[in-house]
């Protein structure tokens, strides 16, 4: 399973399916947040599914339960940093306030490194 969520799936409260336990769908949410901390790709999934633990349906708990089937395809997944590899954590940022002549809007960016690897950037006008 390559991703732990449906792309482009809709989940909505589903008020005509059928109810499950609330302490077992939340209890199986609490470890998903324990493992946010080092798996930042359940963040948004898991966010996304705790908007369902007041009444959550079967529905629910089958998506919920994908994230499980997705974990164990991971397992042996990992980084791999050679001992001779940089670990240092650089970031740039730049800024160009009101710098278009015709609209005046402004510019940011930024981005991150990881040793020479790029971890993550944004850019916005």
């Amino acid at each position: 399973m390559d991703t732990p969520m449906v792309e482009k799936s809709k989940l909505d409260e589903d008020p005509q399916g059928k109810a499950v336990d609330h302490t077992h769908y939340h209890g199986m949410l609490d470890t998903f947040m324990f493992l946010i901390a080092s798996r930042s790709d359940l963040t948004f999934v898991v966010c996304m599914y705790a908007r369902y633990q007041a009444k959550p349906t079967k529905k629910h708990l089958h998506v919920v339960r994908r994230i499980f089937k997705y974990l164990r395809g991971t397992v042996k997944r990992g980084l791999w940093y050679p001992k001779d590899s940089s670990i240092a954590l650089t970031a740039y940022a730049d800024a160009d306030h009101a710098g278009c002549q015709d609209t005046r809007r402004s510019t940011y960016g930024s981005m991150q490194l990881l040793g020479d690897k790029l971890v993550s950037w944004s850019s916005k006008r």
